[in-house]
């Protein structure tokens, strides 16, 4: 059984969130969509150009190897996202409006990814660490040479 803490906050590969519990509620589902919306334009990331996963730190090894499986067209646009965003940072602007990165165009592309390669890592730690059952019982089940048998000498 889950502890509480998991059940509520979750434990996705970025970290605790309230989504999973959120998701569970229609109602207050669609009230927090409106702050939600809210503060994803009030953040400032689309003004830059970036997209939601752009931000996702870069430092985690888990990140590096979602990173790698990006198609190359994702890569480029990465980084053209993030260089540009790093120069009108630097300069304290904002891109043009038209430029501004809209609602419909910021989709999660690096999140499931993420998600897989932590899928796997897990899998990979589950088949290293598994016993394997048959012989394990054949080592039990198989008699010492050294020892008397009752009954017989």
């Amino acid at each position: 059984m889950p502890s509480i803490t998991k059940m509520i906050f979750g434990n996705g590969p970025l970290g605790p969130s309230f989504a999973p519990w959120i998701r569970q509620r229609p109602g207050l589902q669609k009230y927090w969509a409106r702050w939600s919306n809210f503060y994803k334009n009030a953040a400032g990331y689309r003004q830059k150009g970036y997209v939601y996963d752009d931000l996702i730190p870069e430092e985690n090894d888990v990140v590096q190897k979602a990173i790698s499986r990006l198609s190359d067209q994702q890569k480029y646009d990465r980084v053209f996202r993030l260089r540009r965003g790093l120069v009108q940072s630097m300069g304290h602007k904002n891109l043009p409006k038209e430029q501004w990165t809209p609602a419909d165009k910021d989709v999660r592309y690096l999140t499931p990814l993420i998600e897989q390669v932590v899928a796997e890592e897990a899998e990979r730690a589950e088949w290293d660490n598994m016993v394997v059952e048959r012989l394990k019982e054949h080592k039990e089940g198989k008699r010492n040479i050294f020892t008397k048998r009752e009954g017989k000498y």
